[in-house]
């Protein structure tokens, strides 16, 4: 004890060269495991700029490209607050949107910590914060479901982001109905654009959500590309201009093994939701109708009680003053 008193006592005469002896030699060790990084995965040099524009030619993942086998496929990336400042990313499961989108927050946190970049040449403007709502996962502790999970994350990227933030949204709205989710989604898309000015990466398989395009003069529709080949699909994990019109969502699901009983089955429903027509149980015994004639994206909308009430009308024994008078009530409940 009394020995290592005085080792002690020793130290502590010596204790703010160790402590800045210790400073100096962590500073070195991560700037050279920058530096050698750099260097074996060829990395170059990001240029800074005022203007908040990122500009990323042939960007990759610096994880991903190391630890995928083959070659890595990069992308590049136009944002700014001009004309690119939100980019609504469609394309099949698969297909890299992730990918794509963590690498270019990866590639604004690399650069703003002093290091090389993963791509073939960069230009970027400072990021104050990167914002995300990527993936699914619930919080049973405190009682909040996938979804509420997802909404709690939004409120406060839309509460926090400013234009100087970088903001990721991965399926906004999948966790409830399709017009909930797509509602969600297309608001929120205009208050990134409009009120905030934030330049976003906006991943969805809402197809419908790539009108946004055609409405807010900042944004512009990308797709990863896909080659269809009957029912074989290739994916390319490469970003191109325009939206895409399919997810693609049986194709990849032959691709994990779901059994082709299943893949024909959907295949016909799919075509029969497309078309509207009527969609029947493939069961043995009675055809039941799951759906009407009239089914479309839209049947989550409830029916006009007006229109029911006119359905239910017998006209065949109604009298003209008696029509004339159902007529007068019908007119009343619209205005």
């Amino acid at each position: 004890a009394e020995l290592f008193k005085e080792l002690r006592e020793w130290v502590m005469e010596f204790l703010g060269s160790l402590q800045a002896t210790t400073m100096a030699i962590s500073r070195i060790d991560a700037i050279s495991s920058l530096a050698e990084v750099s260097q074996s995965n060829n990395y170059v040099r990001p240029e800074m700029s005022d203007d908040g524009a990122l500009s990323i030619s042939d960007g990759r993942h610096p994880v991903i490209e190391v630890l995928r086998e083959g070659q890595y496929i990069p992308n590049s990336l136009q944002l700014d607050n001009k004309q690119r400042q939100l980019m609504i990313l469609t394309g099949p499961n698969m297909g890299g949107k992730s990918t794509y989108m963590r690498q270019t927050a990866l590639i604004c946190i690399m650069a703003q910590a002093g290091c090389f970049v993963p791509a073939s040449s960069a230009r970027l403007g400072m990021v104050d914060r990167v914002f995300t709502r990527v993936g699914a996962h619930d919080d049973l502790v405190h009682g909040h479901s996938t979804f509420m999970v997802e909404m709690l994350e939004l409120a406060n990227i839309l509460r926090n982001a400013t234009t100087n933030s970088l903001v990721l949204l991965d399926e906004i709205g999948r966790g409830t109905s399709t017009f909930d989710g797509l509602a969600l989604a297309w608001a929120v898309s205009e208050q990134l654009h409009a009120e905030k000015g934030v330049k976003t990466l906006f991943a969805t398989h809402y197809h419908q959500l790539t009108d946004v395009a055609k409405i807010l003069d900042r944004s512009v529709n990308c797709h990863m590309q896909a080659k269809e080949d009957g029912h074989e699909l290739t994916l390319l994990h490469r970003v191109a201009e325009g939206p895409t019109d399919a997810s693609f969502g049986i194709h990849v699901a032959k691709m994990a093994g779901v059994p082709e009983e299943v893949l024909v089955r959907a295949r016909k429903v799919l075509e029969n939701l497309e078309q509207g027509t009527t969609i029947e149980v493939s069961k043995a015994g009675p055809v039941q109708s799951v759906f009407s004639p009239t089914f479309s994206a839209r049947s989550e909308i409830k029916e006009n009680p007006v229109i029911n009430e006119i359905k239910k009308m017998d006209l065949m024994n109604l009298t003209p003053l008696q029509a004339l008078e159902k007529l007068h009530d019908i007119q009343q409940k619209l205005l």
